[in-house]
Parts: structure tokens; sequence; C-alpha cells
């Protein structure tokens, strides 16, 4: 089988889904933009060949590695990134070189697109925030006036993490809104008071969830890009009946086949009209490959397995070889940014929590917006140990 895996060292942990494909006999076939030399030896020790291009961006240059690979190689039975930055350009790429084992190119709409997700939700019967494609500022009061009035939110259709999105309180903001919001496609929301949650997954070529998993956003990703919050996160030690029934379900209207999945909801902390009752789950979007930073690390510490195998044993055998493990635990993570200074030490830290924790290293730059410059990740007993661990970490002068 010949696996093309396209930037396979961002995040750094991504090598672990080469190494566990190479060990399942596939051949690993890199392409990105980083030297070769740079790339750490763990990835290099599980890529059969890599090929550096100029730039991603340059579709072309993409285009001539995969033709490269595909004459050396054979047929390319893969063609995957697990980055949301290049699912369109992945799905092209199967398209033009007839892969068939992922989604094709015009096919994504729905999965990149947040206006394309709403009727799967509806179709579905999944709640989900209505929204209104920004026009004109008259039909955008129009949609503001008869969903609930201010405060809503305005969002760019298609994007990663919450960059570039506004909460509007008055017409005052929807106003500068309009008139600062950079030219791309936006959608106006209904604004939905609630916590973050996703559904996390590894999915056969059946629709059939082999791996699920539950994370716990507080506080939203929004709120750290526009307010420069410290980021703190945990993995659950199960998923609750409600949002597995949910995920399920998007699983089929999304027709999600062969892919680990991040599946994002609302847990109403207001009752909203139309929507549900405190507690209830709300779909916010899809995104169609890992959750970010090291949450899937955070998955194997949290259920005691290894999620990258089964990902691979999805690819190579189309079922979960690995055995459920009964030892589950709760896994949290807790970032600190540079530029604030806090009431406990690196070693106060340390000497605490130092037999429980599993992660504790400085992230890369690109990172350091949303996940912190300094990462402590740890197991957690209940979810009251992993805010406390939380509020223990991130606690400021």
């Amino acid at each position: 089988m010949n696996f093309i895996f396209i930037s396979p060292y961002f995040p750094h942990t991504y090598w672990q889904f080469c190494n566990r494909l190479r060990r399942n006999g596939v051949n690993v076939l890199g392409i990105g933009d980083a030297s070769y030399d740079s790339l750490e030896q763990s990835l290099k020790e599980s890529l059969t060949e890599y090929y550096r291009v100029d730039s991603l961006e340059n579709y072309d240059e993409v285009y001539r590695a995969v033709a490269y690979f595909a004459f050396h190689y054979g047929k390319p039975d893969w063609l995957e990134s697990n980055n949301e930055y290049w699912l369109e350009q992945d799905a092209r790429l199967r398209t033009d070189f007839h892969i068939t084992t992922g989604i094709q190119a015009d096919e994504i709409s729905s999965w990149k697109h947040k206006s394309g997700m709403k009727p799967v939700y509806q179709k579905a019967k999944i709640p989900t925030a209505r929204c209104h494609a920004v026009s004109t500022i008259t039909a955008a009061r129009k949609f503001i006036r008869e969903n609930g009035g201010y405060p809503v939110i305005a969002k760019p259709d298609v994007g990663v993490g919450a960059s570039n999105t506004w909460k509007l309180e008055n017409d005052a903001d929807l106003s500068a809104f309009f008139q600062e919001k950079p030219e791309v496609p936006y959608l106006i929301e209904e604004f939905v008071e609630g916590d973050i949650f996703s559904y996390d997954a590894v999915v056969d070529s059946q629709c059939k969830p082999l791996f699920e998993s539950m994370t716990a956003w507080p506080p939203s990703i929004a709120d750290i890009v526009n307010h420069d919050l410290d980021l703190a996160y945990y993995v659950a030690a199960a998923v609750p009946a409600p949002l597995r029934k949910l995920g399920r379900a998007a699983l089929k209207a999304f027709n999600v086949r062969s892919r680990f999945v991040h599946l994002e909801f609302f847990r109403l902390t207001k009752a909203r009209k139309g929507l549900g009752e405190v507690g209830d789950y709300v779909a916010l979007e899809v995104n169609m490959r890992p959750a970010g930073g090291y949450t899937p690390d955070m998955m194997n510490f949290a259920h005691s397995t290894d999620v990258y195998q089964i990902w691979a044993d999805m690819v190579t055998a189309d079922q979960r070889l690995l055995p459920d493990s009964k030892d589950h635990h709760w896994c949290v993570y807790a970032g600190r940014k540079d530029w604030f200074e806090y009431v406990h030490t690196h070693e106060e830290i340390l000497e605490k929590y130092g037999s429980r924790i599993v992660m504790c290293e400085r992230m890369p730059e690109l990172m350091w917006a949303t996940m912190g410059n300094q990462m402590y990740t740890a197991h957690a007993a209940s979810e009251e140990d992993a805010l406390e661990f939380i509020r223990f970490i991130q606690e400021r002068r």
C-alpha cells in the first residue's frame, strides 16, 4: 500500500501517524516544504521517501510530487494530511489522481463551508444555530431582529479556529463590522450561550466509529484568541450518551468514511428557543481531521490506548484491532504565556503534580497565540480534579 502524507511534520507528533502506518507495512511517502534535514529522526525513520517542494501552497509543485511517487512506487492508495488547512487541496489531489479512499473535490464544500454544514445538520435533525450569509446591512438587521436580537456572532464562512470572528452587541458594532470586515464571505449566526465540547472519532469505511472520545474546551478558542487568555481543556474519561448519539448521527449525515474527525458542539448553559434547554447539545461545526495540538496524545493518556495505531489499522484493515482498555482517566492541558506573571513557578508545578504530568514542553511559535508558550498536561481523577489543575497552573498575580 502506498500512502502519501502531506506535511507530516506538523504538528510534530504527527510522525506517529506515519510510524504506525510503517509498522503496518505501508510505504509512507511524505511531501512538505520543510527541508529533509529539519525533520525529526523519528519521522525520517517512518518515511519510505520524502519529497520537498518550495511551497505546499503551489498546487503544481505538489501535483508533480504526487506524480513522482506514482511513477516510482505505483498508484497511490491513500493521500491525506490530517490537517484542516490542506483539506481542499487533499481532495483536489485525490480527484486528479483517482484516489478513491477519501473525499473528492466536488464533495468538500459541506466539510469546509459553515454555510454548507447547516443544511446537513437540519436534514439530520441535529439542532444548530441559525445563520445568515452576509449580504447587506439591511438584510443582516432583519435576520438579527427575527432571531432573538443581539448579540450575534460574525464569522468567516471558511476558516480555521476563531480568527476574524466578531461578537456584535448592537447596531454600532454591526456598522463597524460592515466597514472593517475582510473581503471574504461571512456568516452572521445567532449567539448561543454554552460551553464547547467535541465528539472525536476514528471512523471506518461504513461510517462506524472505531474509537470515540469527548473533549471539553473552557474557555472557547474564540475568547482565547480575541482576549489573549490562557488555553485550558481536558479529555474526559467517557463520552456522555447524548453527545455520542448526536456525534454518530453527524457521522452518517456528513457521510464520514475512513477518517479521524473532530466535531464541535455547544452544551447550552442557557435555554434557547428552537435549540434546546440547559444541558442540551447544539452542533457548532465539523472538522474532518484530528483535534488540534496534542489532543490525540491526550486521548491516548485518557483512554490508555493508541489512537495513532487505531487510525493506521483503520487505513490498512478497516477495523479496530486494539482492544478497548478499561483503564480510563481524565487528561487535562493548561498553557501559560510568557508575557503574564503567574502565582506558581514552574518548579512548584513540578513538585505538586510531577508524578501525574505526562507532557511538559515549550510550544512552537505558530501555536503561541492559542496554546501558550509553555504547556503542562497531566492525568486527573475527575472533572473537579482537572479544573483544580488548571486553576493552579494558570493563577496569575
